[in-house]
């Protein structure tokens, strides 16, 4: 028989204290991390810096010519000979195809010989005037005879006038049988061939394209109307051309822009020239096109990254004494990362990195380094403090 030994009631109670006080002691934890929560934010800082900031506006544009002509037939014949091959370049004026036009050059040869019947008959006409004259001086004829040699000679003198105009009319028409460049360009391709039979004004012959200089076609919203125009007086305000994959950067000017917005995109179609003598720009390809609207003189620069918006509106914290110090500003223009702002000073240091852990007159210390970059991946140490030994595997 196995007899249970009882607990005294001493001892019972000496183990529900010691229970009671280890307990404690574990609930004691959570004050003293309150306790660490007061102490100092690590952060890093930049100076507020003053200069010129130049605004731009950042599109994707088009590259468009500044002339290209289609350039037709104004005869209905046939194709004697191509003067040009596809993809050179041609001058103002310069020969590019020569049609059939005998029957134009008949044509005018007919006219010729009649206008020269015509002027004989008028010679013939002045003649009889004249000795109509002589005749009515010595009372042979009456004035009737020489007013009517005055008619025959102004009815000859307006069918020679007639003639003259019909003669013009008909070498026009023979000098449309040679096909000139109506300005300088890159010829494109060439469909016709000798022997291709043209329709006037309905066959396309050749297409004609500038490229030098040459215009970059991009939309900028509705609200940047008023700088946009402001930037196309004068010379036109700088614009900027990246090809994609390219390093190189073509600079040009405003020159145009539309005397409308789309409604359905709200923007505002401008234009662009450039100077491309080296064909660096090609009709129809993207670019990225970047207008400087204004530049800010003397402006207060911060870093965007160092910018919060919360409840409060659009503020910065800055360091003073050691401490933060919560400024509220007003964004006056952002560009390539920064931001032109008022509400700071020139000097001020303002708060980067670890600006999401901040309030109002916080206790802060700041890191050394580069604000935001650690080789070790755990963002800038403490001043002071030492890396820590990495375990040998």
């Amino acid at each position: 028989m196995t007899i249970v030994p009882h607990l005294r009631p001493a001892f019972a109670c000496l183990f529900l204290v010691t229970l009671l006080a280890g307990c404690g002691g574990k609930a004691d934890k959570p004050g003293k991390a309150a306790a660490g929560s007061a102490a100092p934010v690590s952060i890093t800082t930049v100076e507020v810096r003053q200069r010129d900031l130049a605004v731009q506006l950042e599109a994707t544009g088009t590259v468009v010519p500044v002339a290209s002509v289609e350039v037709r037939s104004q005869l209905t014949s046939v194709v004697r000979k191509v003067h040009i091959k596809e993809g050179q370049f041609v001058r103002a004026g310069e020969l590019m195809f020569t049609l059939d036009v005998r029957t134009d050059e008949a044509n005018v040869a007919k006219l010729r010989a009649q206008m020269a019947r015509d002027e004989a008959a008028l010679a013939d006409a002045r003649r009889q005037l004249a000795r109509s004259r002589d005749l009515l001086a010595k009372n042979f004829v009456s004035q009737a005879g020489v007013d009517s040699a005055q008619a025959q000679v102004d009815s000859q003198t307006a069918l020679v006038a007639v003639d003259r105009a019909a003669l013009d009319a008909a070498r026009v028409s023979l000098d449309y049988g040679r096909i000139t460049a109506p300005s300088a360009g890159r010829v494109g391709a060439v469909p016709i061939f000798p022997g291709s039979a043209v329709q006037a004004n309905i066959t396309t012959l050749v297409t004609i394209t500038q490229l030098d200089p040459i215009d970059v076609s991009f939309s900028v919203p509705q609200r940047y109307l008023g700088d946009v125009i402001n930037a196309l007086k004068g010379a036109g305000a700088v614009v900027t051309a990246t090809l994609p994959g390219a390093t190189t950067t073509l600079t040009g000017r405003l020159q145009f822009v539309d005397s409308s917005v789309d409604a359905g995109s709200g923007a505002i179609r401008v234009k662009a020239r450039f100077e491309n003598r080296d064909q660096t720009l090609w009709p129809g390809a993207f670019v990225k096109a970047a207008l400087t609207v204004r530049t800010l003189k003397d402006a207060l620069i911060v870093p965007e990254a160092a910018i919060v918006q919360n409840a409060r509106g659009t503020i910065v914290y800055t360091v003073e004494n050691d401490k933060a110090v919560l400024r509220k500003i007003e964004v006056l223009a952002s560009q390539a990362g920064e931001a032109a702002v008022t509400g700071v000073a020139a000097g001020d240091r303002v708060v980067l990195d670890g600006r999401q852990n901040l309030r109002p007159d916080a206790a802060v210390v700041e890191r050394t380094g580069k604000p935001g970059a650690n080789p070790d991946g755990g963002g800038v140490a403490p001043a002071g403090t030492k890396p820590r030994a990495k375990k040998a595997p």
